[in-house]
């Protein structure tokens, strides 16, 4: 993994750049001005930028948060979300007709065409799961006592990651539950980074594509998973897990991916 002082230094040898949200270009709260300043130098060049989020909503859901945050409009044509990708299985109905919605109200938009089928965790054919009901309960034994008696159903994770900096507080994700349910015996499908299905919805084999990221275990596998370039972002999500730039290629090898590049934050 090589240092990279500026993307202008690479940008060239790429068509597409997909590119992670929470944690490269916001923090949940504000947006980070480097990579504002980046992505708008890389439209200026005519490069094409995806925007790739484990987020557990639909895309336009997305799109409404980052005009919050005050991201201009011209940033926002491609979006993809982990959400997204389970939605349009969903509604094939893939996994059964009726779900437990295990994840906070405001995610209801993920199944807004099949409300119909929500049921009780008794009677549902499988778990749908965006994440804690809510983020400020963090007792996974809650959650363990909930599903323990259940693990002979599946449960479909629409966001794998495990944990997320909502500015400086740690929150767990959907990735967590789905965690510990498989730990209890249980069986999970996973909508998002790292999987290949959803990087086939953001570039197709005759794209040079470079990953930007800053979780290792989606971002960057998902990228090596791919063999496409990557970009590690560090003061991201595992900036608690080193003390200096000295100990990232450690970092990477306890994950056990490759990123080709690092930056603290994306920087033009």
């Amino acid at each position: 993994m090589k240092k990279l002082n500026h993307l202008e230094e690479i940008y060239n040898s790429y068509d597409t750049f997909i590119i992670d949200l929470w944690g490269v270009m916001h923090n949940g709260v504000k947006l980070n001005n480097n990579a504002i300043e980046a992505i708008d130098h890389l439209i200026t060049k005519n490069k094409k930028i995806v925007f790739l989020s484990n987020a557990p909503r639909p895309s336009k859901k997305v799109r409404e948060f980052l005009r919050k945050l005050n991201m201009n409009e011209k940033y926002l044509g491609n979006i993809m979300t982990s959400g997204e990708a389970a939605m349009r299985a969903l509604e094939d109905h893939k996994y059964g007709q009726y779900f437990y919605h295990l994840g906070p109200k405001r995610d209801d938009t993920v199944f807004s065409k099949i409300k119909e089928k929500e049921t009780s965790l008794d009677k549902a054919d499988f778990i749908l799961c965006t994440g804690l009901f809510d983020e400020e309960m963090k007792d996974l034994n809650y959650y363990k006592e909930l599903l323990k008696s259940h693990t002979s159903k599946l449960l479909i994770c629409t966001n794998p990651d495990l944990t997320v900096h909502r500015g400086e507080v740690e929150e767990y994700c959907a990735g967590k539950l789905a965690e510990l349910f498989e730990q209890l015996g249980g069986k999970v499908v996973y909508f998002g980074k790292p999987y290949e299905e959803i990087y086939k919805l953001c570039f197709s084999k005759n794209e040079k594509a470079l990953a930007i990221g800053d979780n290792l275990n989606t971002d960057i596998r998902g990228a090596n998973n791919m063999k496409i370039d990557s970009i590690f972002i560090s003061y991201g999500v595992h900036r608690s897990e080193f003390q200096n730039e000295n100990e990232l290629n450690d970092l990477q090898l306890r994950y056990k991916v490759n990123a080709t590049y690092y930056q603290p934050q994306l920087t033009w």
